[in-house]
């Protein structure tokens, strides 16, 4: 007797077609192109994810060099003068001071300048 695939098949040809539902093109309607749509954005998904670490660390130090240099400090001192002050404060909550408390963060600075100075 010979086996048959025909429901695993339809039911995972299927769960392709619901993946890539809302695709352009043939991307969602042929199984072929489909499937390898799927493959590349699974594959996508997962560098991405891996990559969000660093665009987000990039824009936590974009922000904190531009309220640097509003407090006439470079990024690379201000962060060396924490350092020195033994202030351990990573680069998401020093960017989250900046946006909302600036005043905290003139204060920071302050501190990194006199640590520099010593």
């Amino acid at each position: 007797m010979r086996v048959k695939g025909g429901t695993v098949k339809h039911d995972h040809r299927k769960k392709v077609l619901k993946f890539t539902k809302g695709y352009f093109g043939s991307k969602h309607t042929l199984y072929r192109t489909a499937n390898e749509a799927r493959i590349k954005a699974l594959a996508y998904s997962y560098t991405s994810r891996r990559l969000r670490k660093r665009d987000f660390r990039k824009l936590w130090i974009t922000r904190i060099n531009a309220a640097c240099h509003a407090n006439d400090i470079s990024y690379s001192r201000f962060i060396n003068g924490l350092k020195l002050a033994k202030i351990d404060l990573n680069r998401k909550m020093l960017s989250e001071i900046a946006i909302s408390d600036p005043k905290a963060f003139t204060s920071l600075v302050d501190t990194a300048k006199k640590a520099l100075a010593k």
